[in-house]
């Protein structure tokens, strides 16, 4: 079975380490077979505002239907953002409040607190930037943005294992320890498009 991969960069700037990490995630991946989809946050235009919550639904925009499909298309997914104030960046967020809903990632139940996983069958990679260490994010804060997109938001709709390379402080960092992250990148990458290979297709995998 190929793996399919859907990458989605989340930094809203159009460049980024981010991108050139999931860049080179993208060439190991394809290196070894893989089918790639990508999008760039930055080029999604929505209103990000989930106005009513889940008592009424907005019609979801063009951007908003493509990244739902391509998640449904995929078997394994790659996202790539900063770590902002402990979170995801506020327009990426967006993204998750507006498409990632009842019916398309879950579905919960009506008599008890317990909800259907409905995005099981897929693996998903996160490469995360900071303007720290991992180690001292672990120490001084228990790695809050890890914990939300690993937990929160990938592991409730049934989408794992997850993996997250949390690199940093990238502000400070020299030449080769970018090249550095970007070769970790380059081998998730790679070692996404192997494991996916090699695995059997399952029942609720989509052509």
């Amino acid at each position: 079975m190929s793996a399919r991969i859907f990458l989605w960069v989340g930094h809203p700037r159009q460049t980024s380490l981010c991108h050139g990490m999931a860049d080179a995630y993208a060439g190991g991946a394809a290196a070894h077979g893989a089918e790639i989809r990508r999008m760039h946050l930055a080029d999604m235009n929505f209103d990000p505002d989930l106005t009513e919550g889940y008592t009424s639904r907005k019609t979801l925009e063009p951007c908003l239907e493509e990244w739902r499909e391509n998640v449904l298309w995929a078997n394994h997914l790659c996202w790539a953002y900063p770590q902002w104030w402990g979170g995801m960046p506020a327009k990426m967020k967006g993204v998750i409040d507006r498409a990632y809903l009842p019916g398309f990632a879950m579905r919960y139940h009506e008599n008890d607190p317990w909800w259907d996983k409905l995005l099981t069958g897929r693996s998903a990679d996160v490469l995360m930037t900071a303007d720290g260490p991992a180690w001292f994010d672990q120490i001084a804060y228990g790695r809050p943005a890890k914990l939300q997109v690993e937990n929160l938001v990938l592991k409730f709709a049934g989408i794992k294992p997850v993996r997250t390379l949390q690199v940093g402080t990238v502000k400070t960092a020299k030449p080769e320890k970018i090249q550095h992250w970007l070769k970790q990148a380059e081998a998730r990458g790679a070692a996404a498009a192997k494991v996916r290979l090699s695995l059997p297709r399952l029942k609720n995998d989509p052509m």
